[in-house]
């Protein structure tokens, strides 16, 4: 048996047992979404002995250098001390500034109590009271003050619901940025870029979008938005009123038929993708059969959160 020592509190449990397992087992209520190593919530930090780690590449080296660890990614091999992600102590405060419905989308806008740094295509944990959820940055860093968010809420889950409950004004905090799969090259500037989205999948193309065009992309740009609805187009006018975008709004009903018509002009085409794994690999399997080689087709896949 090995030793778990939280704070004050110590207690035993089998070697190679699950870290996250073991201590939402003894009442720790440690938060997750993915247990893939995706969603980062579950941030642990070993202030004494270390545990065996199945995915240590999903953390960023200065994180592991500090001793945090993903629980769910973790097994107990030894004795450890631990302490928790307290969001009050270890995340950012961030303020309510604006919240928009589109249907069953939420336009969560923050303003953080302190700039942050990140690239288009980033992903944001973030904390409403104990519960956390990471979400795809959709602002444009360096010009937007705010940070976007777009929550699917159509289905009732932990955050959606404390979601649905929030008012201007009101604070979450911010736990760890995470590079995502998606980002905008500069050396792409030349080359047709396509992004085809489902759903929320549209958040981290939206702000890709707009830095390309912040960088003066000169390749064509073509967008695919599909969606339950019509109502479920909820960036439909902004996107229809860029200059030198090509746009299609697309319902799930025919997605197989807009695919279809997807023609590679040239094989230097860079494609991005974001939705959920069903869309994703549709999107991935037509950009192949298409011609799109494959190390140029970039894809964010949101996974399934309580």
């Amino acid at each position: 048996m090995a030793q778990l020592t939280v704070g004050a509190r110590q207690w035993a449990v089998p070697f190679g047992s699950n870290l996250l397992d073991a201590l939402n087992g003894a009442g720790y209520a440690v938060p997750y979404s993915c247990r893939a190593g995706s969603c980062h919530a579950c941030l642990v930090r070993c202030l004494d002995g270390m545990p065996g780690d199945a995915k240590p590449e999903a953390l960023a080296l200065d994180k592991r250098e500090q001793g945090w660890r993903l629980a769910c990614q973790c097994s107990v091999n030894s004795d450890l001390v631990l302490e928790l992600f307290d969001p009050r102590r270890d995340g950012v405060a961030a303020t309510v500034s604006e919240l928009a419905w589109f249907g069953d989308v939420l336009r969560l806008r923050l303003l953080p109590e302190r700039p942050l740094r990140y690239q288009a295509g980033q992903h944001q944990v973030l904390w409403c009271g104990d519960v956390a959820r990471p979400y795809s940055l959709a602002s444009l860093p360096g010009e937007e003050a705010f940070l976007e968010f777009h929550l699917d809420c159509r289905r009732s889950g932990a955050f959606c619901d404390r979601a649905r409950q929030l008012q201007v004004g009101d604070e979450l905090r911010l736990g760890e940025l995470r590079g995502g799969a998606l980002h905008y090259d500069p050396d792409w500037q030349e080359r047709p870029l396509w992004l085809l989205a489902a759903g929320t999948g549209l958040a981290p193309l939206w702000g890709i979008l707009r830095e390309a065009l912040r960088q003066g992309h000169q390749g064509e740009i073509r967008v695919l938005h599909v969606a339950h609805s019509a109502e479920g187009h909820y960036l439909a006018q902004e996107l229809q009123a860029l200059d030198g975008v090509t746009v299609e709004l697309v319902l799930a009903a025919q997605l197989d038929e807009a695919l279809a018509g997807l023609k590679l002009m040239s094989r230097r085409t860079m494609a991005l993708v974001c939705g959920a794994p069903a869309s994703v690999e549709r999107f991935a399997r037509r950009l192949f059969i298409a011609g799109v080689p494959r190390n140029q087709v970039l894809a964010d896949v949101f996974t399934e959160h309580a």
